[in-house]
């Protein structure tokens, strides 16, 4: 049995996108027990749980910049995810109830990270003005 590891933090996307990456694990699990699917869905694995990881790693940011590269490393993984997601439901192996889903959080994480990185680039101007 696997133990419930209570992650409580301050940080929306961090919160989201370790949940999300929870939602693709157990995604990567369907595909792999249920429809016998290898390819991509290690592919999904891969950069569905990335996001959070960058998203992490950006917490311990060695400048604004640097912040701002994490972030939008994770993004391109939401893109890459999404491509993905998009696959899986147009061959079948998941439904579309399964794909609204999930689309809908990928959608909702893309919103959060692209209002980070602007507001953290606004930040960086405005410093820049002084």
């Amino acid at each position: 049995m696997i133990k419930k590891v209570n992650m409580k933090s301050e940080n929306v996307i961090v919160d989201k996108s370790y949940k999300f990456a929870i939602r693709i694990i157990k995604l990567y699990k369907f595909l792999i027990d249920d429809k016998k699917e290898y390819i991509i869905s290690k592919q999904i694995l891969k950069c569905g749980t990335s996001i959070g990881a960058n998203i992490n790693e950006a917490q311990s940011a060695e400048s604004k910049m640097d912040f701002i590269h994490k972030l939008s490393i994770s993004a391109k993984e939401i893109r890459e995810t999404k491509y993905w997601l998009k696959l899986l439901i147009e061959t079948d192996y998941i439904s579309k109830k399964s794909f609204d889903s999930i689309n809908k959080d990928c959608i909702e994480l893309m919103r959060i990270i692209n209002s980070i990185i602007l507001t953290s680039k606004e930040k960086i101007k405005n410093l820049n003005k002084l």
